[in-house]
């Protein structure tokens, strides 16, 4: 019964993706791919005053990249980088450290390493500007 519960939420999720599309002119792209399961997702970042202020993101996944992708382009609006990188740190150390991990997990955290990724850049452009 939970494994279908579980199955019907990943596939609403998957099947309703906000934010789709590339924004025209980000502070950060960044691409992350699953050589496992051929997934991709690509993102683009906006961060004024820490927060993120918009973002938009290409994704070629399997349900559960798909999936994840949709739960963070529901919430990244207003997030600081370090909360961020927090959520990263939790979903690959859930899907990584306890035990063996699920099937596909690669997909699930690309949108995760993809956020985080155009994070770095803009913290790096930042850090070259103020020099």
């Amino acid at each position: 019964m939970l494994d279908d519960v579980y199955n019907r939420r990943v596939l609403e999720l998957a099947a309703d993706i906000p934010r789709l599309g590339r924004l025209p002119a980000p502070d950060a792209s960044a691409k992350a791919h699953s050589r496992l399961c051929g997934s991709t997702v690509v993102v683009d970042l906006v961060v004024k005053d820490g927060r993120v202020v918009d973002f938009a993101h290409d994704v070629r996944a399997c349900a559960l990249g798909q999936a994840s992708s949709s739960l963070m382009a529901r919430h990244v609006i207003g997030a600081t980088a370090p909360e961020l990188f927090a959520l990263r740190e939790t979903m690959t150390s859930m899907l990584k450290a306890s035990g063996p991990p699920p099937d596909r997990h690669a997909s699930t955290l690309l949108t995760f390493d993809a956020v985080a990724d155009a994070l770095g850049q803009i913290a790096a452009s930042k850090a070259a500007a103020a020099s």
